[in-house]
């Protein structure tokens, strides 16, 4: 009986080990971040930087800024970014360009920025801690937020066009910069991106 078992367990781990052993081996290569390659045809790190890139050149360098410093005295407009909704076919993690839009806010200078939704309330909350347990000395003080003039929002859509093994991916990402007090639309971007992928 003992045998028989030693016999089974000998068969199986010979052949765990010709599976594994004739697997083709993996390979890893180290390549520059701005390479495109597009694997599956879907969505990637490429497309959203290209969305990135298009949409800072476009918020940054239109009339709206000039027109809001020129009403007020010089002042720098103070941006919030709001929600980017997804009605593409896919996942799309739109966080990656938004966080190039909000570096590219801060490092131009030409706007201001302020912290949306969770890291708001993070912020909030460490300010509230800090009323019961931080020095009067060196606790912040409620009431001294900086309220936002605009809130930036984007959409990504997607159209998707098969026939037999070719395929045509079609991305229209808009943002709209929104007047927070007037609700006037003050700005809008768009990119599109359109992708053929033949199997």
């Amino acid at each position: 009986m003992m045998k028989k078992l030693y016999q089974k367990a000998g068969l199986f781990f010979l052949a765990v080990m010709l599976t594994f052993g004739c697997a083709p081996k993996r390979q890893v290569q180290r390549i520059e971040t701005e390479q495109s390659i597009d694997l599956s045809g879907r969505w990637n790190d490429t497309d959203s930087r290209t969305v990135s890139e298009e949409m800072i050149k476009q918020l940054l360098h239109e009339k709206w800024i000039e027109n809001y410093t020129l009403k007020n005295q010089d002042k720098k407009p103070i941006l919030i970014v709001g929600l980017v909704k997804n009605k593409s076919h896919e996942h799309i993690d739109a966080n990656t360009f938004i966080r190039d839009i909000e570096r590219a806010i801060v490092n131009d200078g030409s706007a201001r920025l302020v912290q949306a939704g969770d890291k708001r309330e993070a912020l909030r909350n460490e300010r509230a801690g800090q009323q019961s347990f931080a020095s009067s000395e060196t606790a912040k003080n409620w009431g001294k937020e900086l309220g936002a003039d605009f809130m930036l929002q984007g959409t990504i859509s997607s159209i998707v066009d098969t026939y037999k093994k070719e395929k045509i991916i079609y991305y229209q990402i808009n943002f709209e910069l929104s007047d927070l007090e007037t609700n006037e639309i003050v700005w809008i971007g768009e990119k599109k991106i359109k992708k053929y992928v033949k199997n």
